[in-house]
């Protein structure tokens, strides 16, 4: 097996969440040569690099540096300089992660050139096709040799739009043997004065002045007495100060984006968790925190059907009484089946077989 070249490539941070327990778990264990290659689409350093840092990662082989410009040049330009590292380094396989613009140009790049393409987090559907990330994610599943399925709606999904069932395996959720790790390295907080976690970054929700406002509006609303802490995505603090919206800046905790080790601590001593990300979402359950999903849909339904996130919606009275209802409440939920922080020794053992 020492011949045998794995490649995972990678361009954000939940993508690095995602490839930080496979690189060390196959490290540990396999002869396979690992290359890592990271694409650049999340330029900021705190959206990066401390990532790698934090879940013990090495710097990345190659470093594709794509970040600002449109979403057609990013996709292109990220295509065209995969196929340059794929083509001299032959791998054996390449793993993609989750549904960024990344995840799908890496993605056909590689299959152009008949690399064997394995996809963690595969399956997911929104049934949303105005999401960019539902048509990576469908282009992504549609290529891809092997799916590492994350939840069982994942394998339904999969199955109906006709995938082989040897090409789908329920293992579980990396990001969750991300969270695993951290935890233990995140001492306990004294300080227990309640707070709201907020964040967003989704482009309905921060792009649009109108959508922005009755997200923000309705969180001040119904937050009651409780601080709200906003790690605030860097187009989001400019929307807000583009769309004349600054006074939310005053009414909320506004801190810039944090290293994970930081972040989970944040999520961990959180009342109340309110994002529109999608990992986010995982994270919390596996808490046990409640959650409220600022979207009409989500790609992650077990995290609503068994976990302790609640769809909210996007109107301001949806908003509201959501908050009004979980605050008063609470979601209570179950840790879903596999998320156990051994996923990436069941992604291993099933590689090693494949090659």
């Amino acid at each position: 097996m020492s011949n045998k070249k794995i490649l995972f490539a990678v361009g954000t941070r939940p993508n690095i969440m995602k490839l930080a327990p496979l690189y060390r778990e196959f490290k540990k264990h396999t002869s396979f040569e690992l290359y890592v290659m990271h694409t650049g689409q999340h330029y900021d350093f705190e959206m990066s690099k401390v990532f790698f840092e934090d879940l013990d990662l090495p710097d990345p082989d190659f470093y594709l540096g794509i970040n600002k410009s449109s979403s057609i040049h990013q996709i292109a330009e990220i295509m065209k300089k995969t196929e340059e590292v794929a083509m001299n380094l032959r791998p054996d396989m390449t793993f993609v992660f989750g549904d960024v613009n990344s995840t799908m140009a890496i993605s056909v790049a590689v299959k152009k050139i008949k690399i064997k393409l394995a996809h963690v987090e595969a399956g997911l559907r929104s049934f949303d096709r105005s999401m960019p990330e539902e048509t990576n994610r469908i282009i992504v599943d549609t290529i891809s040799d092997i799916h590492f399925v994350t939840e069982k709606s994942g394998i339904e999904n999969l199955k109906r739009e006709g995938h082989a069932e040897n090409s789908i395996f329920l293992v579980g959720n990396t990001m969750i043997d991300s969270l695993v790790y951290v935890l233990k390295k995140i001492h306990p907080v004294n300080d227990t004065e309640p707070y709201i976690l907020l964040t967003l970054h989704r482009p309905h929700n921060v792009d649009i002045k109108e959508n922005l406002l009755n997200i923000l509006s309705a969180i001040k609303e119904a937050r009651g007495n409780l601080r709200v802490i906003f790690p605030a995505h860097p187009r989001t603090k400019k929307n807000i100060e583009k769309f004349g919206l600054s006074d939310f800046l005053n009414d909320f905790e506004i801190i810039p984006p944090m290293g994970y080790r930081a972040f989970v601590k944040l999520m961990k001593n959180a009342k109340l968790v309110i994002t529109d990300s999608g990992g986010i979402q995982e994270e919390t359950t596996y808490l046990g925190i409640p959650c409220i999903t600022v979207r009409d849909n989500t790609e992650r339904p077990i995290t609503v059907e068994m976990g302790t996130n609640t769809l909210a919606g996007t109107s301001k009275d949806s908003i509201i009484r959501t908050i009004q209802k979980v605050l008063k409440y609470g979601k209570k939920g179950k840790i879903p089946p596999l998320w156990d922080g051994k996923t990436a020794m069941r992604i291993r053992k099933i590689t090693e077989e494949i090659l």
